[in-house]
């Protein structure tokens, strides 16, 4: 369909500058690492051909709202490592966890959610799903009693949870809970961005969606957004759907980046996560350290959930006797980790929830689900373990008040 350059070369200077090189018949050599195909549209043959595309998207590609190849490449990334049929990506984790929601929920319904789900999580069931009648209501998914309970008695279209809890890095027994959700009608939908297919495969366990915040792990060098859901195909086309029909959709450029990140995640997840457990260890015998929260520390892993009985490479910690000016003398006195609103990084980051991701809760809510004004969530990176563990302790010495 495109010109060649005989007769290009007879046509005005800028009808040449805009359609010179572009639009050439495909080459039959097949790249190593998959292109990134940053463009808004495509074209075909005939103009038969592109009608049979609208058809059945599937068939190929006609705007990169419906569909991109290199969009289509993270999709199926993710569908493999996660073990479904499907998977469809969106422009951040949030759009990810709004999409979900809006394709289960709808007016008069009610949606559970863990207690401690990640505060803008939390805000957009609290919040935004009311104005459009759904009821969203907070549960403690560790007491499987209650959550049977209540599930029984509301009979939620969906039941949300966390495979580890951000920031208390609290487990949920997704097989049990998958199992509550099925006798009460529910869709299970299983944030496994701290985890990562790595660790856990949600959708194994009996989990209907499993969503991921892209940006995090699966992307993992701090220079992307994005979000994706893994499931089966039926939900997979009603989510791309939606996606078609509300613009929520990944660029092609953001998609080859978590692309790219994701084929060194199972080498960076286990260089973490042995970090991270030396990090919870030293921290939980620190003077200066009032509580340590890592999965399976404090109370054993559920049984066969986890791959190879890693924790993740989240640690959260209570600075003892410290307050909110305490707190942010220890983050300005960090030299090597860094003080940030993420996390799944390279770098080591650290963050304060009470400022930030559950900013959006009321002291009183913060405080009724455990995060206290003293909680400091980390990141843990790829630096050597032993720079960390002495950057930390330095901060904390620099903004503890050790009694006389």
């Amino acid at each position: 369909m495109g010109h060649d350059r005989g007769t290009l070369a007879s046509l005005g200077a800028d009808t040449r500058a805009v359609h010179a090189g572009e639009r050439a018949e495909p080459n039959p050599v097949i790249p190593t690492t998959t292109p990134i195909y940053q463009t808004s549209s495509f074209s075909y043959r005939s103009t038969d051909e592109l009608d049979r595309v609208f058809d059945d998207n599937s068939a190929g590609y006609v705007y990169t709202r419906y569909g991109n190849p290199t969009i289509r490449a993270l999709e199926q990334a993710v569908a493999t490592l996660e073990g479904t049929e499907d998977a469809v990506a969106f422009p951040s984790g949030m759009a990810a966890i709004a999409a979900a929601l809006m394709a289960i929920a709808s007016g008069g319904d009610t949606v559970l959610a863990s207690q401690d789900v990640y505060g803008a999580t939390f805000a957009l069931i609290q919040n935004e799903l009311r104005r459009f009648g759904v009821t969203g209501q907070f549960v403690n998914v560790l007491d499987l009693a209650d959550l049977e309970r209540t599930a029984r008695e509301r009979k939620p279209a969906a039941i949300l949870v966390e495979t580890i809890s951000n920031p208390l890095l609290r487990v949920a027994d997704i097989p049990a809970i998958a199992t509550i959700a099925r006798n009460a009608g529910a869709t299970l939908i299983v944030d496994n961005t701290f985890a990562t297919p790595v660790l856990v495969n949600p959708a194994a366990l009996g989990a209907d969606l499993v969503i991921h915040s892209t940006t995090k792990y699966l992307g993992g060098h701090g220079d992307v957004t994005g979000g994706v859901i893994a499931t089966n195909a039926n939900a997979g086309r009603r989510l791309r759907e939606q996606a078609k029909l509300n613009g929520a959709v990944a660029g092609p450029f953001d998609a080859w980046l978590t692309l790219r990140g994701i084929k060194t995640l199972p080498l960076r997840m286990r260089h973490q996560c042995a970090s991270a457990a030396t990090i919870a260890d030293w921290l939980a015998r620190h003077g200066l350290i009032e509580r340590v929260y890592y999965p399976g520390m404090s109370a054993p892993l559920p049984e066969g959930q986890f791959h190879d009985g890693r924790g993740g490479a989240m640690v959260s910690f209570e600075i003892r006797d410290a307050g909110r000016e305490e707190v942010f003398a220890f983050l300005d006195a960090l030299q090597l980790c860094v003080p940030a609103t993420t996390l799944g990084d390279v770098y080591s980051l650290v963050l304060y929830p009470a400022m930030s991701s559950h900013r959006a809760l009321t002291p009183e809510q913060r405080a009724s689900i455990g995060i206290s004004e003293s909680l400091v969530r980390l990141s843990v990176g790829i630096e050597n373990v032993e720079d960390i563990m002495n950057d930390l302790d330095q901060a904390l010495e620099a903004c503890h008040r050790i009694p006389a």
